[in-house]
């Protein structure tokens, strides 16, 4: 396992390398000086911030600003590659971002994590980095996020929820954990997430499956466990928030591990 302060201590503007984490591990909330690009592999892993959550599988990625207060938990064995870009080169004040890796952001990146630590930001380098950072901007965001309510009670129920993202309880089982009316629940969390409390829950749900199947569960068991009746009916929400089918998803993470 690396970490930035395995760097040298004046590492180039923009450097890299790829590593792996056991299933289970949490690295805790912390910040880095650098923006932080990373590329996952193989495996699934939640990053949350301080206002949401997002479940990547292999042949995403993330754009991290620098100085964002950030926490990674590893739902299974992960191989990853991750890039520091310091903010002394154009571009890089771009926002948090998720978004899929294409087969040239991938190669760039292949090439500075070829480089070690130690070279010089040559003209080479230098187009690399500029072409890299301008990808990044250009690719299509991913809304896989997971938002959080600022409400301190409506914030304990869902997370609570993301925890057994299968539980079936009502929402009057909700609105009496979080201390409050029916009628006002609903009202505060529409107001607060945009969307219902069942609307949001669907959503922990379906990102929660892809998650899993990503890693391999079987499609039928993933939709048991988080609720569902049948595969079917998982099938239908699933395809209506992605816009493919499970299957699909299992399809393309088993051929992007294999590359």
């Amino acid at each position: 396992m690396k970490r930035t302060a395995d760097l040298p201590p004046q590492p180039p503007p923009i450097v890299g390398f790829e590593d792996c984490y056991i299933g289970g591990f949490v690295d805790g909330f912390h910040t880095h000086d650098r923006a932080q690009l990373s590329i996952f592999l193989a495996g699934s892993v939640t990053v949350n911030t301080l206002d949401g959550s997002f479940v990547l599988r292999p042949g995403q990625g993330m754009w991290i600003p620098a100085n964002t207060l950030h926490q990674v938990n590893c739902r299974t064995d992960l191989m990853f590659q991750v890039v520091y870009v310091d903010s002394c080169l154009s571009g890089t004040d771009l926002p948090f971002k998720m978004f899929e890796a294409s087969t040239l952001i991938r190669g760039l990146i292949d090439e500075i994590i070829a480089m070690r630590f130690e070279f010089t930001m040559d003209e080479r380098m230098s187009a690399i980095a500029r072409l890299l950072v301008d990808e990044i901007g250009r690719a299509p965001r991913i809304a896989n996020r997971l938002l959080f309510p600022s409400d301190s009670r409506l914030r304990r129920v869902c997370e609570a929820i993301t925890l057994q993202p299968g539980d079936c309880h009502d929402i009057d089982y909700w609105a009496r954990e979080a201390g409050m009316a029916r009628r006002t629940f609903t009202r505060l969390f529409q107001q607060e997430m945009g969307m219902g409390f069942a609307a949001w829950r669907r959503r922990v749900r379906v990102i929660e499956a892809a998650s899993r199947i990503a890693a391999g569960q079987p499609i039928a068991q993933v939709a048991f466990d988080l609720g569902y009746d049948n595969a079917s009916s998982f099938s239908t929400m699933f395809h209506r928030t992605f816009g493919v089918a499970p299957r699909t998803l299992r399809l393309n993470s088993s051929s992007t591990s294999h590359t």
